[in-house]
């Protein structure tokens, strides 16, 4: 396993962070100075310091869902004081988040100090459904629901499909699911500006089959068996 790797997977900084403490001299192999992000360690006979303390992989992993609410940050810190999801977890081990959501969109975020398992479900490449409730102004016809549904063009560029379907409708606004794959950077906020809808609420209720259910906002819960079954089996296939 790379060094840079383990030293994410200890939990005590992100990947890229573990790169800064590795070339900047702070990490040691076996008593041994190790400047190189390309040194492999054997993570059952290598030693492995951090300014003078012995780093290990975490024996327990956990697994949370976390309903965010509107107005959390899913980034440690953006240089300003605002909050973040991990301001409602309390816990001392570093969790890494598992799909994130915008500041202004609220909803279903899984949490673990499982960094292998963060990594490689929230790989482009594994395109596991993400389902959102939204909420917009006025209404929608059918041919705005094609848009949708075959992928609008934003700047010349198609964004991916997505699966819509309206939920409840009246003179004031439209409630609609919509499901997507790839989850690129602000799609469905993107998909209805394109479209020209304004957005008054956008959750994410469900990812894969680990669903948002009743869970209060601001609040998080271990998965199930189930849902950690899901998860874990997901992994591997990978």
């Amino acid at each position: 396993m790379r060094i840079n790797k383990y030293i994410a997977l200890c939990g005590v900084a992100s990947r890229r962070k573990s790169e800064d403490f590795i070339t900047s001299g702070k990490v040691k192999v076996n008593g041994e100075l190790v400047t190189s992000l390309s040194t492999d360690i054997d993570i059952d006979k290598d030693k492995v310091e951090l300014e003078g303390k012995v780093l290990s992989l975490p024996s327990n992993y956990v697994y949370y869902k976390l309903n965010k609410p509107k107005g959390y940050l899913c980034s440690r810190e953006d240089g300003t004081n605002r909050k973040t999801i991990y301001d409602l977890v309390k816990s001392d081990m570093r969790l890494f988040s598992i799909g994130r959501l915008d500041y202004d969109t609220e909803g279903l975020i899984l949490l673990t100090n499982d960094g292998d398992v963060a990594q490689k479900i929230s790989h482009p490449k594994n395109k596991i459904e993400k389902e959102y409730t939204v909420k917009i102004e006025g209404g929608i016809v059918e041919s705005e629901l094609a848009v949708l549904r075959n992928g609008v063009i934003e700047n010349g560029v198609r964004l991916p499909k997505a699966k819509v379907t309206v939920i409840e409708q009246n003179s004031s606004m439209t409630k609609l699911s919509v499901i997507i794959h790839e989850g690129k950077n602000r799609q469905i906020r993107r998909m209805f500006e394109c479209i020209g809808k304004n957005i008054i609420l956008l959750k994410r209720v469900r990812i894969g089959e680990i669903k948002l259910g009743g869970l209060p906002r601001g609040m998080y819960k271990k998965l199930n068996e189930y849902e950690l079954s899901w998860l874990l089996s997901n992994m591997e296939e990978i």
